[in-house]
């Protein structure tokens, strides 16, 4: 893949990123790369971001996007250049750093690959609903603090799967399924399955059990008439609520995002190395 122009975004700590900012901006001189970031970015990293070019003044999109933190700002990233065909490398200034391509101690190399396109491409789908856009890790619905627990009904193809009380329920794709979704003891889903799972948070029954749904079978969420609503949240953040007696449709939709992973490396040698080897 030729690489010609690239936008640059990093975590909110910038005494963590600024030294990496100041290599981005000298290796992309070096290679003849034109790198670009916000001018809050460029703000926010003062003297380190000197040769970064303004974003604001690049006509359509960057070929692709280098970021600077873990999986949230990554997924900032996946969401903003959505259905666009930027391709978003991260390099981990995070914690875990599932979705990216590489880890802080290895920069330059990381910067190498990003400029020069050598990289695998993962076409991600996502979940998208009317009431806050797409979400490529999740959408999750979750009882208030020192509220009521919550009463969820989930239905698959119109018919009820499930009717459970509970602190709440995530609705996660492949990519996300590591996340929020692991923690409820739900299924992780390889990159490439086409689909998404459901799952609920502390559901106080033996009997709910994660569910993974196929991907045309749109999802629909409703909360009890006479309970208080639950908030909506997606990949993270907070967008909306679920009121008493509302609901609430998902739906699953291919190739909205695109991450770049390292070449020759597969999902399940990320997990094995993200997550622990497995006990013997």
């Amino acid at each position: 893949m030729k690489i010609e122009t690239v936008s640059l975004l990093t975590h909110r700590r910038p005494e963590q990123t600024s030294e990496a900012v100041q290599r981005s901006a000298a290796l992309a001189s070096e290679i003849g790369v034109k790198l670009l970031a916000s001018t809050e970015e460029r703000e926010k990293h003062g003297a380190a971001a000197e040769g970064i070019e303004p974003l604001e003044d690049l006509e359509g999109s960057p070929d692709a996007c280098i970021v600077l933190g873990g999986d949230g700002t990554i997924l900032k990233a996946l969401r903003h250049y959505a259905d666009t065909g930027v391709v978003v490398y991260g390099l981990n200034f995070g914690t875990i750093g599932f979705l990216a391509a590489s880890d802080r101690d290895e920069v330059d190399a990381g910067l190498g690959h990003a400029f020069s396109g050598e990289f695998d491409v993962m076409r991600l789908p996502a979940l998208e609903t009317a009431a806050g856009g797409v979400a490529l890790n999740d959408i999750s619905f979750h009882r208030r603090p020192h509220g009521r627990v919550a009463d969820l009904t989930f239905t698959v193809g119109g018919q009820e799967v499930g009717h459970v009380r509970c602190d709440g329920l995530v609705a996660a794709t492949p990519a996300g399924s590591t996340g929020y979704n692991l923690a409820n003891q739900g299924p992780i889903l390889a990159w490439g399955v086409e689909g998404y799972v459901v799952s609920f948070i502390a559901p106080h029954t033996l009997t709910a059990r994660p569910l993974v749904v196929a991907p045309d079978d749109v999802l629909n969420v409703s909360n009890a008439a006479g309970r208080e609503p639950v908030d909506l949240v997606i990949d993270g953040e907070h967008v909306s609520e679920l009121a008493s007696g509302d609901e609430i449709a998902i739906s699953f939709r291919d190739d909205v995002s695109r991450l770049a992973q390292p070449a020759g490396v597969n999902f399940y040698q990320r997990i094995r190395e993200k997550f622990g080897r497995l006990a013997r």
